[in-house]
Order: structure tokens, then sequence, then C-alpha cells
């Protein structure tokens, strides 16, 4: 049979084009999330209860996922390094920021950050709350909270607390038992939750009024004593053990959280996988486990929830930041 190139070659052509056209006007296939490995951001230093936490559900993560959670510490600048990361990171699900109370007080305590806290991040899921705690060296010769009130307003400026960077919640804290006990205590500030609590036992500081995460073992073992804790009411993890506000100061109350949050842009169905996974880790009894052991009660909700929560310690602590003339604290 004869055949005539000259023809076959216009024929050819068409429907190579005809397979692009239907190609491209064809849904494109995209794999299934999460298809690589996944991190979350700790703007901490290794050891502390924020990184403690993280790792925690990193590992539940790792298993509900079917792909590797890696937690990655990125401490300095009050959490704003790790938390810039996060913001410019892709909104794609695959990058996690493990935030703290740091999160809500920072655009009041720091005027020029390099992200708008409120725009550059989409709630996933509140992971837990705990009581801070008031914790001194064994060897220290304050034994309650009045003993501190009564040495530090007969010594103004000569006793220091530390913290874990401005704006943390042991920053805060301090700072608020400074205005409401109206003492004069001297702030010093750690990049993380281990050299302060480093420094603490060895006796380079005073007290500290630490997450519950971060000094719960100490506690336990006599390497550090609890004075009090700064919920409005005892904690069952630390019986025997009084509130601030009954010890000595009234109506002081700090509450301490965990959250994870994604950049803002990040799919609605990419933060629901990702609340429903954190929801199932949580659920499981060993997390619970952990999770007790360093004083922390579980408390997994909506992404919304998240974010009516902290818009909540935002405006709360936004207030007491002014009030007490601590806007940009050293």
């Amino acid at each position: 049979m004869k055949t005539y190139p000259f023809v076959l070659r216009p024929i050819k052509a068409i429907a190579a084009a005809m397979l692009t056209i239907c190609a491209m006007a064809a849904p494109q296939a995209h794999a299934a999330f999460p298809d690589r490995p996944l991190r979350i951001v700790v703007p901490f230093t290794p050891g502390g209860g924020t990184d403690i936490i993280a790792r925690q559900l990193a590992k539940g993560l790792t298993d509900e996922l079917g792909q590797s959670v890696i937690v990655e510490n990125r401490p300095g600048g009050s959490t704003i390094i790790g938390t810039e990361n996060v913001a410019k990171s892709p909104p794609d699900g695959y990058t996690l920021l493990m935030a703290t109370f740091a999160h809500a007080v920072n655009p009041a305590i720091h005027k020029k950050l390099p992200y708008d806290t409120d725009k550059a991040f989409a709630p996933v899921a509140l992971i837990g709350k705990s009581p801070n705690v008031l914790v001194v060296s064994p060897k220290s010769k304050f034994k309650s909270v009045p003993d501190i009130l009564a040495y530090a307003r007969a010594h103004p400026g000569k006793l220091t607390f530390g913290s874990y960077g401005n704006g943390t919640s042991a920053h805060l804290a301090g700072e608020l038992f400074k205005s409401l006990g109206k003492v004069d205590v001297l702030h010093v500030p750690y990049k993380g939750a281990g050299p302060g609590i480093n420094d603490l036992m060895g006796g380079q500081i005073d007290m500290i009024f630490s997450t519950s995460a971060s000094v719960s073992g100490h506690v336990k073992t006599g390497q550090l004593r609890a004075l009090a804790v700064t919920t409005q009411d005892r904690s069952p993890s630390y019986p025997g053990v009084p509130a601030v506000a009954e010890a000595g100061v009234p109506g002081y109350y700090v509450d301490s959280w965990y959250g994870v949050f994604v950049p803002q842009g990040t799919p609605a169905a990419v933060i629901d996988r990702l609340n429903a996974a954190i929801k199932n880790v949580s659920d499981k009894a060993d997390f619970q486990a952990a999770l007790k052991l360093e004083g922390l009660v579980a408390n997994v909700g909506t992404p919304a929830a998240l974010g009516d929560y902290v818009k909540q310690e935002e405006a709360r602590w936004s207030k007491i930041v002014s009030e007490a003339g601590i806007t940009d604290a050293p």
C-alpha cells in the first residue's frame, strides 16, 4: 500500500497538539499530603520544655503521618528568629511552628517584628496548657513566696530572676510578679530553658518562673525546689505547692501553653489533616503520659479555637505589658 508522508506528518502534528491540549485541560494529579518529611521549628535551645513537647509530638506524628517529622531548634531573639523562619517558609504544611506564650506577647513587646503575627500564621492546634512554677535552688535560703517578697522589699534590685528570653512566659511571669508584688527584681534573659536552669542550679541567679515541662523532673529529683505555681488555683501536678496568688500576690496568674502554627496560606485541607493527626497523637496513652510527666494537660481543639485563644492572650498581655511599662524590656 502506498503511503503519503506529506499527509501523515500534519496528522501526527495535529494528534500531538490535541494530546497536549487534553493533558492541560485534565485535572492535575497531586501527591497526597504528606509525601516527604516535615519539620517542627522550636524557637528555643534543646532541652527545654518546648523542645521536650515538640519531640514527643514529632514522634507521634511520624507514626501518624507515615513521614519523618524532625525537630529543628532555632533559638534567639526572644523566639523571633525561629518564628520568622516559619513565617517565610512555603505555605505547604511541611514547616510547623511550636509556638508558646511568647507568640502572643511579642507584638506588644517588640514594635518592629520581621513578620505580622496576626497575618503571617495560620493556627493548627493547641497542644495543651500548664502552670509555670516558681523554682529556686535547693540550697536557696528562700522557702516560700513571702520569704522572697520580704527580701526583695528590703533589698531592692538585689534579687534576680531568669527567663528563656524576652516575651517568654518565664519573663512575663516575673514581670507580673514585680508589678503586683511591688518589688524590684532584676531580669536575666537566657536563650532557652537549659542555660537558665543550669545557672539557677549553679547559684548564678536566684529564681525562675519556669514552664512546668522544663523543671518538673528537676523538682521530682530534688535538684530544684518549687515554691509556687502561677495558675489561679493549685496544680494537681504539684501537690502541696501553693498558687502565687494565695501565697502573697493576690490577683496573680499566668498560664503557659503550646500550640502549632503553619505559614498563612497553607491549604485548609492540609491544616485539617495536621489537626486531625495531632488530635490522634494527643489521644494516645503514651503521649498523655509524657505530657502529664511534664505537668501539661492536653487540650487539643480546632484551628479556630487556637486562633481565638491566642487573640485573647494578645489582648490580655498587651494591656499588662503597657501598664507595667515593659515594652521593649531589656
